[in-house]
């Protein structure tokens, strides 16, 4: 069986490698391509930095799904390149805040780079761990979680930091890639079935 933190070595790891070279080989989709067939319209790609795009490897549209309203506080947790934090940038607009959190060093210097070309301010990218959010209680309004689920055995503690950072009438808004059945005996223990 796989330890915690080997799962959390390998999936680092792996999104780091995809925030490095987006066009290589890895154990799930990147890319533009990936991200227009979950339904991100190709004309919104254009107007966002192609180094959000290029690295996007998220499993849903969910900011674009979300309730976000104008003025409104986003979390984006597993922020990745930054693809969904820069779109609720621009639905919370200038009164709101969007707070993206990854624990990939290698995402969140390409998320950087592209809220810098983007030119948006009311972004925060944060290094952090989900299960240990560093944020005070009642503090967020939306969060967006584009599959992190999946890649994490510690979600009832993920549950618990986003009930204490929500406030109170806040909404979370995800999207997970499930098991349709129980994988056959051994392969849960390999890293990359974590991806599939």
């Amino acid at each position: 069986m796989i330890t915690d933190a080997g799962l959390r070595a390998a999936v680092c790891e792996a999104y780091s490698a995809a925030a490095r070279q987006p066009a290589g080989k890895h154990p799930f989709p990147v890319g533009r391509e990936f991200a227009e067939s979950l339904g991100y319209p190709g004309g919104l790609l254009d107007s966002l930095p192609a180094s959000a795009v290029d690295a996007f490897a998220g499993v849903s549209n969910v900011s674009l799904f979300a309730d976000i309203v104008e003025g409104s506080t986003v979390l984006d947790l597993g922020c990745g390149a930054g693809l969904d934090a820069l779109i609720a940038s621009r639905r919370t607009g200038a009164g709101g805040k969007v707070c993206g959190l990854d624990f990939s060093d290698s995402m969140l210097e390409r998320a950087s780079r592209a809220e810098r070309e983007a030119g948006a301010r009311n972004i925060e990218l944060v290094h952090a761990d989900a299960e240990r959010l560093p944020l005070p209680d009642s503090a967020i309004d939306v969060v967006l979680v584009n599959g992190i689920f999946n890649l994490n055995r510690r979600r009832a503690e993920i549950l618990g930091e986003l009930t204490r950072v929500m406030r109170r009438g806040g909404m979370v808004f995800g999207a997970e890639l499930i098991l349709a059945a129980a994988l056959p005996e051994g392969e849960h223990t390999c890293p990359t079935n974590w991806f599939a």
